[in-house]
């Protein structure tokens, strides 16, 4: 039996003859062995941070309506007639300055405030006035060209309704309310949303502004919610946003200018800001903030660019390509938004068209910084009062024009009939009330108010009675 200690000895020997090997095997570390240099290491080349200046598009980006208008211009309006003498008859009670005469053959026709018109009282006894052209010697009721011409029906219930709507109670929900047929409400929904479209084109014109915010609010249609869309249909409407409420707003006045329904591409992004520039005055040019949506850079370089042609650059060849270039005094940033597992990780500011110098002054005058806070803040506003957009309900509408619908009624309502906490001026000194309560310290004030285009807070009734003419009136008209 072979003894223990000799397995030990036999691991020492092993042990000391590895030490040996290693020792040989080892390089030699004598320093006149020549080595080859190691390459130098070179920092990695770190791309610049700075924004590169825009070099321009060498063709116009396509838009639609700019198209349509140029293919098919609008007619000029009439000349205007001089006014209507004053008569020797007692004077008028009556104000007849929001009525123009309705008849074709009538010079006077769609011109306000001529003095042209005369009341005759109510016919028959019934609610309506009736109005007398002194040129052409025709009558009309005050209520032609509105939605309550040739309708039985009480005024009143048609205004409540209405204003059910826009303050976002759904369309089957106000039937129950007023004990009407859901139709008939749809009905009026629809006639007063074509009225009302009218209204805010008559009024919404020649705007002068210092910013602008846009923002696109996702919205559901009731066709892909209920299954009535094929499967595979719904699934790519519905990964490809099918719908959204595009809103333009004013942060300093609150003004809605614009705000339409569609999906969220080039085309209807070109349509919403070809909307903002026709409202616009001619020499306005406003500062623009949005998200980090690409689609606006091309749309608002669409309505606001020229033509440059871009300096040689040498002597000989070719002359360089027209460039299509923004104009010089517009600015554009963006605010673009991180956001992982549903939770705002990273906010990042970037600067477009203009220099952030430029920006901040322009900004600093109300003490704010680039932001799109205003026109987030509407959409929370706007899924409140608009029952077809609103989060987790049943009142969604089955297309899209139901959709168009419900926003153009809420476009009047807030521009012109609701007003604004934050607009509100205080009264030097404060006027009294009738009864025993308190005096009044604050003059409410709306959006339209607040931008000069009307000089009163409107009425629900007094909008949908308003006669539209059918072309634009001299300024103080």
């Amino acid at each position: 039996m072979i003894p223990h200690q000799f397995y030990y000895q036999l691991v020492v020997l092993g042990l000391l003859w590895l030490f040996v090997m290693l020792h040989l095997a080892w390089p030699s570390r004598d320093v006149t062995t020549q080595t080859k240099p190691a390459k130098p290491i070179t920092p990695r080349r770190q791309r610049s941070t700075d924004p590169t200046p825009f070099a321009g598009l060498t063709h116009t980006p396509h838009c639609a309506l700019c198209e349509q208008e140029a293919a098919h211009p609008q007619a000029p309006p009439p000349v205007r007639p001089d006014p209507m003498p004053p008569t020797h008859r007692r004077p008028r009670t009556v104000d007849t300055s929001r009525h123009f005469c309705p008849h074709t053959g009538c010079r006077y026709r769609g011109w306000l405030g001529l003095g042209n018109l005369r009341a005759n009282g109510h016919p028959s006894g019934g609610p309506w006035r009736q109005f007398q052209c002194t040129s052409c010697q025709g009558y009309f009721p005050e209520h032609h060209g509105t939605i309550f011409h040739g309708k039985q029906g009480a005024v009143e219930l048609s205004v409540r309704v209405l204003a059910c709507l826009a303050e976002g109670l759904g369309i089957r929900a106000t039937a129950r309310v007023f004990e009407v047929d859901p139709n008939t409400v749809l009905h009026w929904l629809v006639e007063a949303a074509e009225q009302l479209r009218a209204f805010s084109c008559y009024f919404l014109c020649e705007v002068h502004v210092q910013q602008l915010q846009l923002d696109e609010l996702y919205a559901v249609l009731s066709a892909v919610k209920d299954g009535e869309m094929r499967e595979v249909e719904a699934i790519q409407r519905l990964s490809r946003s099918p719908h959204w409420v595009w809103t333009v707003i004013d942060p300093v006045t609150k003004l809605l200018l614009a705000i339409d329904g569609g999906p969220r591409t080039l085309a209807m992004a070109q349509c919403v800001v070809h909307q903002v520039a026709r409202l616009l005055a001619p020499d306005c040019m406003p500062l623009f903030l949005t998200d980090g949506y690409k689609d606006y850079l091309t749309a608002i370089l669409t309505h606001f660019g020229h033509w440059v042609q871009p300096p040689r650059r040498q002597a000989t060849g070719p002359a360089p390509k027209p460039r299509w270039i923004p104009l010089p005094g517009l600015l554009y940033a963006q605010v673009i938004k991180t956001v992982r597992r549903r939770r705002l990780v990273r906010v990042r500011h970037r600067v477009v068209f203009g220099t952030l110098a430029a920006i901040e002054q322009v900004l600093a005058a109300h003490g704010w910084q680039i932001n799109t806070a205003f026109i987030e803040r509407l959409n929370l506003t706007i899924r409140q009062h608009v029952a077809a957009v609103g989060r987790r309900v049943s009142t969604l509408c089955k297309g899209e024009d139901g959709v168009r619908q419900q926003l153009g009624l809420y476009h009047v309502y807030y521009n012109f009939c609701l007003p604004h906490a934050s607009l509100c001026q205080p009264l030097l000194p404060p006027e009294p009330t009738h009864g025993s309560g308190s005096v009044k310290r604050w003059r409410p004030r709306t959006p339209a108010m607040a931008a000069g285009l009307t000089d009163h807070v409107w009425t629900r009734r007094e909008v949908l009675l308003f006669r539209v003419p059918p072309w634009p009136q001299p300024a103080g008209v």
